[in-house]
C-alpha cells in the first residue's frame, strides 16, 4: 500500500487507468478536465493521501507559523476592523499574517491562493470575489488537496467544504426596510451588488418581507451592480437622470452608499429630498453632521471569530467547526 503522503501522480494515474498528463491537468488546471474525470481523480488522490510536493514538508510539520488572508477589496472600510482583529490575534498566538487584496479579480484570487500555498501557510482565511452559486474557482480542488485549514469570511463559496463566519443578511435587509417604512417612505430604491450574489438575494428577501407586511401600497425599485462605489454612483445617476424620485434609497453596503451620496449631490439633491439607509456604518458621516441610519455589524468580532476558528483547527485537526453568524444592530 502507498504510504500516506508519499503518493505520486504516477500512482494516481495507475489507479484510475489514465495518463499522468491527464492527472496532472486535473490537479493543476481542473477547469480543463471533464467533471466525472476530475471527480474520479480527486477521489483517488484523497484515498492515496496525495500531497503536492511543494507542500509536503509543511503539511507534515505545520511549522511555518504563517496564516494567509485573502480579501476581495481593501478599498472597502468594512475590512479594516476585520484585518485588525485577525492580525492582532494571529500575532498574539505566534503567527505572522500574509495579506492579499484581489481587487475583485478571480485571476488575482487564484494567484493569491497559489502564492500562499507555495509559502506553505498553516491556514487560510478567504473572502472570495463572488458568492454567486455559479462561481466555482479552478483552485478549489487544489486547496482541498492541500489539507490545510480554511475559514471563509463574509462571502460563502458555493459547495466549498470549508466553514465560515458570515453576516445575518436577511434580517439586516428586513430591519432596514422596516425602519424606512416607519419613517413614512413608501417608494424605496435598493442599490445592491450583483443580481446573483447570495448576499444581495438574502438582503432583498428581508426587504421584500418587510414591504409585504406593510398595510399600505409600496413601490420597490432595484438597481443591481457591484459592491463598489463607482458602479453605484453611475447607476443612481442614471436612475435620477431619468426623472425618477424615490422617497428613500437603501444602499446594501458602505461603498454603495458612498456612491449614492455622490450621485445625489451631483443632481443637487439633499437628505431633505431623499431619505437614506445603509447596511454598515458610513465612515465619518457622524463627524460631518450627516449620520446615516444603518444596520451596523461588529466587524472586529467577525475577524476575531474567523481567526480563532482557523487557529483552533490548526491546533486540533480533529476539530469540526460549523458556520457562525454575526447579527447586525440597528443604529438610527
Amino acid at each position: 500500500m502507498t504510504k500516506p503522503g508519499k503518493a505520486t501522480i504516477t500512482d494516481i494515474a495507475k489507479r484510475v487507468n489514465m495518463t499522468t498528463v491527464t492527472v496532472s491537468r486535473a490537479l493543476n488546471r481542473p477547469e480543463k478536465v471533464k467533471k466525472e474525470t476530475l471527480d474520479r481523480i480527486l477521489e483517488v488522490a484523497r484515498e492515496l493521501n496525495y500531497v503536492p510536493n511543494a507542500l509536503a514538508r509543511n503539511l507534515k510539520s505545520r511549522e511555518s507559523r504563517l496564516v494567509g488572508l485573502i480579501t476581495a477589496s481593501l478599498d472597502n472600510p468594512f475590512y479594516g476592523e476585520i484585518i485588525k482583529a485577525i492580525s492582532r490575534e494571529a500575532k498574539k498566538r505566534g503567527y505572522s499574517l500574509l495579506l492579499f487584496d484581489t481587487d475583485g479579480s478571480p485571476e488575482l484570487e487564484e494567484r493569491a491562493v497559489d502564492t500562499l500555498l507555495s509559502y506553505q501557510v498553516s491556514g487560510l482565511i478567504l473572502s472570495v470575489v463572488s458568492d454567486d452559486n455559479d462561481y466555482h474557482p479552478a483552485y478549489l480542488p487544489k486547496l482541498e488537496l492541500a489539507r490545510i485549514p480554511v475559514t471563509q469570511i463574509d462571502r460563502k463559496l458555493a459547495k466549498a467544504p470549508f466553514p465560515g463566519v458570515y453576516l445575518e443578511n436577511t434580517e439586516s435587509g428586513y430591519q432596514g426596510a422596516r425602519t424606512l417604512l416607519k419613517q413614512g417612505h413608501r417608494h424605496i430604491l435598493i442599490v445592491g451588488g450583483p443580481e446573483k450574489s447570495n448576499i444581495t438575494i438574502s438582503r432583498l428577501a428581508g426587504i421584500r418581507r418587510a414591504l409585504d407586511e406593510c398595510p399600505e401600497p409600496t413601490k420597490l425599485d432595484v438597481l443591481y451592480g457591484d459592491y463598489t462605489q463607482t458602479p453605484a454612483r453611475e447607476a443612481v445617476n442614471a436612475y435620477l437622470a431619468s426623472g425618477k424620485r424615490p422617497d428613500a434609497i437603501f444602499g446594501l453596503n458602505i461603498l454603495i452608499m458612498l456612491g449614492t451620496l455622490e450621485a445625489i449631490r451631483q443632481h443637487g439633491l439633499s437628505r431633505e429630498d431623499i431619505g437614506l439607509f445603509s447596511i454598515d456604518q458610513v465612515p465619518y458621516a457622524d463627524i460631518f453632521g450627516e449620520p446615516i441610519p444603518c444596520i451596523t455589524h461588529n466587524t472586529y468580532q467577525l475577524g476575531l471569530t474567523a481567526i480563532n476558528m482557523l487557529l483552533r483547527k490548526i491546533d486540533d485537526p480533529g476539530y469540526q467547526p460549523y458556520d457562525e453568524i454575526i447579527s447586525g444592530e440597528l443604529r438610527l
